[in-house]
């Protein structure tokens, strides 16, 4: 399990429809993510970034965690692992993260009827 490095947005399906649903409508979609994993043991940093815009958490695998949504929110979820997946419960949606042949896959699925599936994939840079 190799998290650790830097990726760069190559595609992603359903972001617009993502954002509405969480009500970010009003954040940029023209622009290359740039993700950021440090990663000891089961110890990350996790950073997006964005031109004028960082969003970074902390977190160990196995414990519950302070984080930060997109908005700035905090809350405490616990982060788990099963298998190589990486997940954690955001209030407005599950994130899932995992390697799959070098490239970082990053899946955010909101609850509901008007549930959307977010998938960005990464290519290691």
């Amino acid at each position: 399990m190799a998290f650790a490095g830097k990726y760069e947005l190559e595609s992603q399906d359903n972001y617009v429809e993502f954002l509405e649903v969480i009500g970010l409508l009003s954040a940029k979609t023209d622009h290359k993510v740039v993700t950021e994993v440090v990663q000891d043991g089961n110890d990350f940093t996790w950073t997006q970034t964005i031109p004028n815009w960082t969003w970074s958490n902390k977190f160990t695998v196995g414990q519950e965690c302070e984080l930060a949504t997109m908005k700035g929110a905090k809350f405490n979820a616990p982060v788990t692992m099963e298998g190589d997946k990486i997940s954690v419960q955001f209030p407005q949606y599950l994130f899932t993260a995992e390697i799959i042949e070098d490239k970082l896959v990053m899946m955010c699925i909101t609850p509901g009827e008007k549930g959307v599936s977010f998938k960005r994939i990464s290519k290691r840079i």
